[in-house]
């Protein structure tokens, strides 16, 4: 019997791509895209799984996406409460 061949789903690959520029070049731009990729590929992979693969790539593109946000997120509310700190420190010095 001939197995039906599958194809990678395109939107699993760009995930993938997206969440590698997130890292790199385009930090928040790359890490949304990936996020929206990966969540639209992995459904796209479950209503035709005769017919698509590449939820492993979706899923890493997933994985990289919400770890960059994470930790931008962290580095913003970081910056804001050193400098927050630094305000009160002046502000109770008297200076």
């Amino acid at each position: 019997m001939n197995a039906p061949i599958r194809q990678t789903s395109p939107l699993a690959i760009v995930s993938l791509v997206a969440g590698i520029l997130g890292w790199t070049l385009l930090p928040v731009l790359g890490s949304v895209v990936a996020v929206v990729c990966g969540h639209l590929a992995r459904a796209e992979i479950r209503r035709s799984p005769q017919t698509l693969e590449g939820d492993g790539l979706a899923l890493a593109g997933l994985i990289l996406g919400y770890l960059a946000l994470a930790l931008m997120v962290l580095a913003i509310v970081a910056i804001f409460l050193f400098f927050g700190g630094l305000a009160a420190v002046i502000a109770l010095s008297g200076h």
